[in-house]
């Protein structure tokens, strides 16, 4: 089976997580795995040229790239805590467009992240045009 059928959306989706206003992130560590990094060395330096894109695109990076700990088990029932990052879908894309290109799971994750955020904006300029209407604005459009 060659790598691009074995990676699909679900490749991604399956790591998706929610917080408490529904807005959707990915953990760095899991993503990482995913993406085929196996230390996380090498894959934060793929998240900080990711994050020099963010700031050089004019976005925040603390709204992106949210530094957090947690505990890990790490056998026999011990726990230790690592470093982790929650990751926006827009950090997420930044993170595959920088990273190693020679892997197919990079392509079909630069795929995923741009389909979805094309998406998400189709969905946002609806929901304003909507609310224009709502408003009582009129458009030419």
């Amino acid at each position: 089976m060659s790598d691009i059928a074995r990676y699909s959306d679900q490749t991604f989706e399956s790591i998706k997580h929610f917080n408490e206003l529904g807005e959707e992130f990915w953990f760095a560590r899991e993503l990482q795995e995913i993406l085929e990094y196996t230390e996380w060395r090498n894959f934060n330096n793929i998240i900080n040229k990711a994050k020099t894109a963010c700031a050089n695109s004019g976005a925040e990076i603390e709204d992106h790239f949210v530094d957090i700990n947690k505990m890990v088990e790490i056998g026999s029932g011990a726990e230790r805590e690592i470093d982790d990052i929650m990751l926006s879908r827009y950090a997420g894309y930044l993170i595959v467009m920088n990273g190693d290109p020679r892997k197919e799971v990079i392509a079909v994750g630069q795929i995923y992240f741009a389909v979805k955020t094309r998406q998400q904006e189709l969905i946002d300029d609806k929901s304003l045009a909507e609310a224009a209407q709502m408003a009582g604005v009129e458009t030419q459009q």
